[in-house]
């Protein structure tokens, strides 16, 4: 697999769907200051991590949701670079200064049941998310936050045979 760019954090993007084809979306007004700013799961790759072993990891945690198999992956990793005021924050929080993240997705099917879905997650991690919805693709990219929507928009073209 490619290395992803200098400067940018490495991490995972998860676009989980039901058997509606609906996309698996969270929800955290406080997770960066920004109102209405929903999301897919994601998260970072530990050192010498496998992407694939860190998005399953990831989604457990952060939704409780085990049940799942993948379907496809990104053949190369997309980037998006923080705001500024992002940016500074972030680099308080994770005490290192990243451009942005470079994120590596994987298409998993949801292949539980509703009363699965925990965000609380796993017990690892303290929960970032207060609300999770399904949506469209295009419901997706709509809601995103403005400097990820390129990189959801490009998630959705590269899955859209399995969204259909």
């Amino acid at each position: 697999m490619e290395a992803p760019p200098q400067g940018y954090r490495r991490n995972v993007g998860i676009c989980l769907i039901n058997s509606s084809k609906k996309v698996f979306t969270i929800f955290s007004a406080s997770r960066l200051d920004i109102p209405n700013a929903w999301q897919m799961p994601q998260g970072g790759i530990d050192d010498s991590e496998d992407p694939k072993a860190a998005a399953l990891r990831e989604l457990k945690e952060e939704t409780g949701v085990s049940s799942a198999e993948v379907l496809a992956e990104a053949p190369y990793w997309l980037t998006y670079d923080f705001p500024p005021e992002v940016r500074e924050k972030l680099k308080r929080q994770w005490g290192s200064d990243w451009k942005g993240q470079a994120q590596k997705w994987f298409l998993l099917q949801f292949t539980g049941k509703e009363e699965e879905i925990n965000l609380l997650g796993d017990g690892t991690e303290k929960p970032e998310f207060g609300e999770w919805s399904w949506m469209t693709p295009e419901q997706i990219v709509e809601h995103a936050v403005d400097f990820k929507k390129p990189v959801y928009k490009k998630v959705m073209e590269l899955f859209v045979p399995h969204l259909q």
